[in-house]
């Protein structure tokens, strides 16, 4: 992995955090989901006149990342609205790494030298432990817990939809612009229809940070595809999920959480995995 691919990925997870963090601190997480989704069809729809269309081979796998987003969505919601932003984060991303491993080996044909393998299952650790710090001391929400593991397996399956589906469309820009354009639609349709004439009170509040969280879901994602044309989707997956380490500075500075000496701990275990994958590639 080239140093510029590696700047890419690492500023997708600073962004990608943010964008959770605010969504997470939208109330009403409906509402927020409609402006992050909504705002990222305005953006596609904005930047197809200037992008080219995305290759013929690549537009089923942009449907079906388009449907695998809006069951991520969902869970998101879900996994938000149960449990803490420190835990259902981190065990959301922490899940995907190994998964996408597999995947990428069964679909891609992409199978982790030693090094590589060694760094992604030790990322994985780390990330776990980053999760499993918060269930510390108190008895673990299944519910909560099982909603992030669902979620971290959507992630998985659009990753490796995704990665093969940019690299069919001869544009990485035309990729994201239209599959922003094509799933944006839904959860802004679904919020009108529940909610009828109280759609723009109930958008209103929240309308500057979920348009904000927008742009960074956005340009988060952006980065991700344009890395998954540079190199392989496994190493890109787990170095993406160091957006868990911003995601606990965020849930410690803006949720006060806590981020004691087991999370820096995990924390090392997952820089050590990022080193073997960047030595690797």
């Amino acid at each position: 992995m080239t140093p510029l691919v590696t700047t890419a990925v690492l500023l997708a997870a600073v962004t990608h955090a943010s964008w959770n963090a605010i969504a997470h601190k939208i109330t009403d997480k409906l509402a927020g989901f409609a402006l992050i989704s909504g705002g990222g069809l305005v953006i596609g729809l904005a930047l197809a006149p200037f992008v080219s269309f995305p290759a013929a081979g690549a537009r089923p796998y942009l449907l079906g990342s388009a449907a695998i987003h809006l069951v991520y969505y969902a869970l998101l919601m879900t996994s938000f609205r149960l449990g803490d932003f420190g835990q259902a984060y981190p065990i959301a991303r922490g899940t995907a790494p190994l998964v996408v491993t597999l995947f990428a080996a069964l679909f891609a044909h992409e199978v982790p030298d030693g090094p590589a393998a060694a760094g992604i299952a030790l990322s994985s650790a780390g990330l776990t432990g980053v999760a499993l710090w918060g269930l510390r001391g108190r008895r673990p929400d299944w519910a909560a817990v099982g909603a992030a593991l669902a979620t971290g397996l959507t992630i998985a399956a659009y990753t490796v939809v995704d990665g093969l589906g940019v690299r069919a469309s001869g544009s990485s820009l035309g990729y994201i612009a239209w599959l922003m354009a094509v799933q944006g639609a839904v959860i802004p349709a679904y919020v009108l229809v529940r909610r009828g004439g109280r759609t723009a009170a109930t958008l209103r509040p929240f309308a500057a940070l979920g348009l904000l969280g927008a742009a960074l879901s956005v340009a988060a994602y952006a980065l991700v595809l344009w890395a998954q044309t540079k190199a392989e989707l496994a190493p890109i997956a787990a170095l993406r999920e160091s957006s868990i380490l911003v995601g606990a500075a965020i849930g410690a500075v803006f949720f006060k959480e806590r981020f004691g000496a087991p999370r820096i701990a995990a924390a090392g275990l997952l820089v050590v995995g990022i080193g073997l994958m960047l030595r690797s590639g």
